[in-house]
Formats: structure tokens, C-alpha cells, sequence
């Protein structure tokens, strides 16, 4: 099964197993991990409140939503509550289809994510929109004269400038028929004078020096950027909520029983809606 995996340089999809607890990555990756997680033990945990955050989204569009259909980009290798399962426990029919680039999710990713004939996998990059959207396997999954959500989580701050994710994303955001959604989670650079300034820019730094070698941490303009046209949607009850909050702190189950880790504050996420019209959000 590894001989397509090139397994001397670590890979996003085995570097993010690794933070979950996965058993899907190699020594490599687990570098990666390691380095990480010397300055910052919450790495893991962080990860597995995004895992959370994804499946809180994808549970509420499925019930609250009456959404049936989800595109998930870079989905990364298996791990606990991926999307067709928060889907499919509302609605059985949903079809789910998950885009990535990565031979492991390739490998591993058929075995587990194929469960039925409503989930599928497209071998895809996700800079290319125009084949991820021409890929017979989507084309056939999805109907685009309906509403999707699409799931950007931990993806974009993987692309560099020079990869223009701006211009990606608003790709995929113009192909959304009329009330889709998009959930999305990025790492977040606080301005300067907040205390997690220096940790956000070691740890990219860290990634970027790595076999990996990426990672983006952006402002809150940057990232409200790649949503431009939709409607930004309350992280929260209240009407005034932020929309772009931690993703632990995005409707969360119930009142917090932590203290608050350094880390928490970095890694950011919400849910946007496509109008009928333009918004100026």
C-alpha cells in the first residue's frame, strides 16, 4: 500500500493524522508533530476541537439546514466523525464527496470513506477547481441546482500567497449554487501586541522549515478575504456573536470547563452562507 507514498517527506494529510492520534503516518510526519508540540502542547487537543468544530457545522446544515449535499476539500486520511458520518446519522441519503491530492488518502481513504454509495473520494488538488469541478465522480455525486456546503477546514493556510488562495476560493464560492455554505477554519496571526503573536509565527515558522514546508497563519482581513460575497453568519446565540471566533468556541455544546490554552485563540473558523445577491460582508 506505501509504494506510491513517498514516505521521506511528510505530508499534510499524515502530519494532521499524527496531531489526532492517528496510525496512518510515518516517522517523517511524526517529526513534524514532535517539533510542534515541543513549543506547543495543546497542538493535539487543538486538533481534535477542530475535528469537533466540523462535526457541530456539518450536524447543524444537515438538520437545521436541510442540507443533503457536502463537498469536502483536503479531507485528509480517516479519523472520528468525518463528514459523511455527521451527515449521514441525519440523513442517510446525503451525498458527501471528499476531494484530495495525497496518495495516502488515496489508499487508506477508499477503504474506510467509500462506506456506501452516497460517499465518495475525487483524487483532485484543490487549486485546480476547474478539474475538481469537471471530475466525473463529483459531477455524478453532486447537483449543483441545489444548495452544497462546502467544507474548507485546514486548507487554505496551507497554500502560500503565490498559490493565490483568494482566487480559489472565490472560484469554488462562484460555482455554490444560491443558499450553499461554506465551513471554514484557518490558523489565525493575532496583531502583534497579543502574547500568541511570536507562538503563531514559530510554529509556522516550524512547519515551513520542515519536509512539509507549509503553513499560513493570517489575519482576520486575510481570511474574512477569501469569503468575500457571503454572508458571514453568528459563531454563537446571540445575533451580535462574532462570526470568526476559535473553533472551540463556535456554538459549542455547552459553557466552557477550561481555562482558556495559549493556543486556543489560533486556530479560527465559522460558517458563511451564499446569498441571493452579493453581500458586502
Amino acid at each position: 500500500m506505501t509504494d506510491s507514498i513517498d514516505t521521506s517527506t511528510a505530508s499534510i494529510a499524515r502530519v494532521y493524522d499524527a496531531f489526532l492520534g492517528g496510525k496512518d503516518n510515518f516517522a517523517v510526519d511524526r517529526e513534524v508533530h514532535d517539533a510542534i508540540v515541543e513549543i506547543a502542547p495543546e497542538g493535539p487537543a487543538l486538533a481534535q476541537d477542530g475535528r469537533r468544530f466540523l462535526s457541530r457545522a456539518v450536524t447543524h446544515l444537515a438538520a437545521e439546514g436541510g442540507i443533503d449535499q457536502f463537498l469536502d476539500m483536503g479531507c485528509g486520511l480517516p479519523t472520528r466523525d468525518n463528514t459523511h458520518e455527521a451527515a449521514q446519522r441525519v440523513n442517510s441519503d446525503a451525498a458527501v464527496v471528499y476531494v484530495d491530492n495525497d496518495p495516502a488518502v488515496a489508499a487508506y481513504g477508499r477503504a474506510f470513506l467509500t462506506t456506501g454509495p452516497n460517499t465518495h473520494l475525487v483524487n483532485q488538488d484543490l487549486r485546480a477547481p476547474d478539474a475538481v469541478f469537471s471530475d466525473p465522480v463529483l459531477t455524478g455525486a453532486l447537483d449543483f441546482t441545489r444548495p452544497i456546503a462546502l467544507m474548507q477546514c485546514g486548507t487554505l493556510h496551507h497554500l502560500d500567497d503565490d498559490d493565490r488562495p483568494d482566487a480559489v476560493m472565490h472560484a469554488y464560492i462562484d460555482a455554490l449554487p444560491v443558499g450553499s455554505f461554506v465551513v471554514f477554519s484557518h490558523f489565525y496571526l493575532p496583531d502583534q501586541s497579543d502574547p500568541g503573536y511570536v507562538l503563531a509565527r514559530e510554529i509556522e515558522r516550524r512547519f515551513r522549515s520542515s519536509s512539509m514546508g507549509t503553513s499560513r497563519f493570517r489575519t482576520t482581513h486575510e481570511i474574512t478575504a477569501f469569503l468575500a460575497g457571503l454572508e458571514l453568519l453568528p459563531a454563537g446565540p446571540q445575533t451580535d456573536a462574532a462570526p470568526i471566533v476559535p473553533v472551540a468556541q463556535w456554538w459549542p455544546s455547552g459553557p466552557p470547563l477550561r481555562p482558556a490554552r495559549p493556543m486556543d485563540s489560533l486556530f479560527v473558523g465559522g460558517l458563511a452562507r451564499k446569498p441571493a445577491s452579493p453581500s458586502t460582508n
